[in-house]
């Protein structure tokens, strides 16, 4: 199964995951923890999926799965998450080896994609993606999960 197609499941999948169809609604950490665990499990070659999530101007780890153990807090500007969350950009990161700043929590990461979350305008939290594939995370990735983090914390969902 291709990518794309994995994302088009996905499309389908965590709507009824967080009760978007009505049958019942998760909370924002709830949203968070069935979002980690439905792409984690799509995607077995991920290393760690999570959320930071703001308080203070500070990013705090919420909701992940993985293999590894987070880092926190993150101050926004410091890391790829903190840049993200700062700048409120995707950023793809092909080899964090080569990332000015790069806060390593583990020897394992070789690619990163940090998507901030936004809710009312305001930023919530960021989705931290690692990878031990150096070049993982394309524009694909990006789409798809800019759609799916639309899909899961727009204001009609919450």
């Amino acid at each position: 199964m291709t990518r794309r197609e994995i994302y088009e499941q996905l499309l389908h999948e965590i709507p009824l995951l967080i009760g978007a169809e009505g049958k019942y609604a998760a909370d924002l950490i709830g949203k968070m923890a069935l979002f980690s665990a439905a792409v984690k499990r799509r995607f077995p070659d991920l290393i760690f999926i999570g959320f930071y999530i703001v308080k203070d101007q500070y990013l705090h780890i919420g909701p992940y799965q993985g293999d590894i153990i987070a880092c926190t807090p993150i101050a926004f500007g410091s890391g790829v998450c903190g840049k993200a969350a700062a700048d409120r950009e995707t950023l793809i990161v092909n080899d964090v080896c080569d990332f000015p700043g790069y806060i390593a929590c583990d020897s394992e990461t070789r690619s990163e994609i940090v998507l901030p979350v936004v809710q009312e305008e305001e930023l919530i939290a960021v989705l931290d993606i690692d990878s031990g594939k150096p070049g993982r995370f394309d524009d694909l990735d990006q789409h798809y999960l800019e759609l799916l983090l639309k899909i899961v914390f727009d204001n009609s969902t919450s």
